[in-house]
């Protein structure tokens, strides 16, 4: 799910564990550094760390010794100037209960910083205490220089499933603007669960996404879609970010509604930089999951509570909460603000319910069964992105995409160009003899049924220039 990276002389290497074992027995995702002309094992960095080794005492019961996971699947950053890597790590077995795993995980969804050459580490940051919401840091750090209060910082910024971007100064590993300690809901029902009081809330930037799955969020395009929105989620457990999850059946409830879910927020894609005005451009969608735990077939699985995979409730098949569906920010990281959003994407306007209402966008769900398509591209002056064509329910009506250009200082869209194919992962962009390509990957991409041989790299021309 993403390369290695190389710093210096050494190549820092991640690594991809199953996430939904049936039995407490995955590895740790220890992070590895090896000689990048002999190929030897120069250091390997405990993310689960062993006895003796700071934060240890933060996997309680000797949970240390048996917890797998907690590693770097997507995509490491790195300073080749200071040597350093910036490794953004995943959630600890089991994803959605941690009864056999109390205290705060360290560095469990966390930001770790080495020494690229010996593995050393520099600083930390724990984004998430005892995660069981499957908010990985799913994305590449960017690193950005930035002037913030007439201060030059050498800065990193991570995005998160959980809709919050963390800023700090990459040398040191203090944030840019305070990160809070706040107090949420953790009182769980589960049993054996023990979560944490408090979590870590950004004072700036703001959040990308809206937070939690409150009776507020609901939609509410019609009283009549309103009213079955409420009568639907009477069988949910509704609450701010962090909401405990619950076991299915308690107090007649199905599971607990969380948003951002565990493919919502900003995932692989991640965010792009603009290095000369500091703006970072983000993609995220609004999808909350509901999750709700269920005791597992002992035969078949010695965990004391697994998930029970299921999405969230549509009303009518439109999604349960209010739009944006999907969205694009523009978030000023010199002044810690946003400096405009907009939805990417029509969205289900077309709906026979809400279709007479004349929405405007409402942004474009992920076809169904993707996690995410792409990347966000920035030029001199644009953005450039694509998405699926989906009919009016947000499901892929066919296997095309639109191929788009967006103003980069408005959010304004441009144009765009209709392919016959899926596009999928982030494109780029070369000049050649004076004339502007931009290449994408298209077809096939794991999209079902698209035939094998039109997965290809396809390059589109800007206008020659005169």
């Amino acid at each position: 799910s993403a390369p290695v990276i190389t710093v210096g002389d050494t190549i820092v290497v991640g690594s991809l564990v199953f996430d939904f074992p049936t039995r407490n027995s995955n590895p740790p995702g220890h992070v590895r550094g090896y000689d990048v002309r002999s190929g030897e094992l120069k250091w390997r960095f405990h993310s689960i760390p062993q006895e003796g080794e700071p934060f240890n005492e933060t996997w309680e019961n000797d949970a240390w010794k048996t917890v797998g996971n907690t590693n770097v699947w997507s995509m490491m950053s790195a300073d080749t100037e200071l040597g350093y890597v910036y490794l953004p790590f995943g959630t600890p077995t089991n994803d959605y209960y941690g009864g056999h795993r109390h205290g705060d995980n360290v560095y469990a969804e966390s930001l770790v910083c080495l020494e690229a050459d010996n593995g050393e580490l520099v600083w930390h940051f724990q984004g998430v205490h005892h995660g069981i919401w499957d908010y990985d840091f799913a994305s590449a750090p960017n690193l950005v220089d930035i002037t913030v209060d007439g201060k030059r910082i050498k800065a990193v910024a991570q995005v998160s499933k959980q809709g919050m971007t963390y800023v700090f100064d990459r040398v040191t590993g203090e944030p840019v603007w305070p990160i809070e300690e706040r107090p949420v809901a953790h009182e769980s029902t589960v049993p054996g669960e023990e979560l944490s009081p408090t979590q870590p809330f950004p004072t700036k930037p703001p959040p990308f996404e809206d937070l939690g799955s409150t009776v507020d969020r609901l939609i509410d395009f019609t009283p009549e879609l309103r009213t079955e929105a409420l009568e639907i989620t009477k069988e949910y457990v509704l609450g701010p970010i962090f909401t405990p999850t619950i076991v299915g059946g308690t107090n007649g409830k199905i599971a607990a509604i969380i948003n951002p879910g565990a493919g919502g927020g900003a995932n692989w894609p991640g965010a792009s930089i603009d290095p000369e005005t500091g703006i970072l451009y983000v993609e995220s969608q609004t999808r909350p999951s509901a999750m709700g735990l269920v005791v597992p077939d002992a035969a078949r699985s010695d965990w004391r509570y697994i998930l029970d995979r299921q999405r969230a409730p549509t009303v009518q098949g439109l999604p349960l909460l209010k739009p944006p569906y999907r969205r694009i920010t523009a978030i000023d990281l010199t002044r810690g603000e946003h400096a405009w959003q907009i939805p990417f994407g029509e969205g289900p306007t077309q709906h026979p319910a809400i279709r007479h209402l004349n929405l405007g966008p409402l942004g474009s769900s992920y076809p169904r069964g993707i996690v995410a398509e792409g990347g966000l591209l920035i030029t001199k002056t644009l953005l450039i992105a694509f998405q699926a064509q989906l009919d009016e329910l947000g499901d892929r009506q066919a296997h095309g995409s639109f191929l788009q250009a967006y103003d980069k200082a408005t959010g304004r869209l441009l144009a765009q160009v209709e392919v016959d194919r899926s596009l999928h992962s982030s494109p780029m962009t070369y000049l050649h003899e004076g004339r502007q390509y931009i290449v994408v990957a298209g077809g096939g991409g794991g999209r079902g049924t698209e035939p094998a041989e039109r997965s290809e790299l396809i390059a589109f021309a800007l206008p020659a220039v005169n």
